[in-house]
């Protein structure tokens, strides 16, 4: 059966993207799927709130299953990625956006600070000669 050719590239750009790059994608997806929520439910299409809040806490739990606790950091990301998911819960339940209010700003800074340390982890500053 032959692929989609669309598919096929889709999937060959995500086989070759760098960790950066991917956890880049992951937030970018999260925070989208947020936004999304949040305007559905403003229409009130819960079915689709549903599915997109989902979408989020699947890529939350997916980071934070990923995390590398040999780093202190990990420990604060974690218990940041439980809040988030119990943010999602709760708007999902209550069919309230105000929780997703609340994060989607932080998951926006966190998507831009692992966007800037990618950044810089890919592109050292040259040391400037010694004397």
């Amino acid at each position: 059966m032959q692929k989609n050719p669309y598919q096929a590239y889709k999937q060959q750009s995500v086989m070759t993207m760098t960790q950066g790059e991917m956890l880049n994608k992951l937030y970018e997806e999260a925070a989208k799927q947020l936004s999304f929520a949040e305007v559905y439910m403003k229409d009130k299409d819960y079915t689709k709130t549903n599915d997109a809040l989902q979408r989020a806490q699947r890529i939350l739990n997916h980071l934070r299953a990923t995390l590398n606790f040999d780093y202190d950091i990990s420990n604060n990301l974690a218990a940041l990625y439980e809040f988030f998911v119990s943010k999602i819960i709760e708007a999902n339940v209550k069919k309230n956006p105000e929780p997703i209010r609340e994060i989607l700003p932080m998951v926006k800074e966190l998507q831009e600070a692992f966007a800037q340390a990618d950044k810089q982890a890919r592109n050292p500053k040259p040391q400037a000669p010694a004397n």
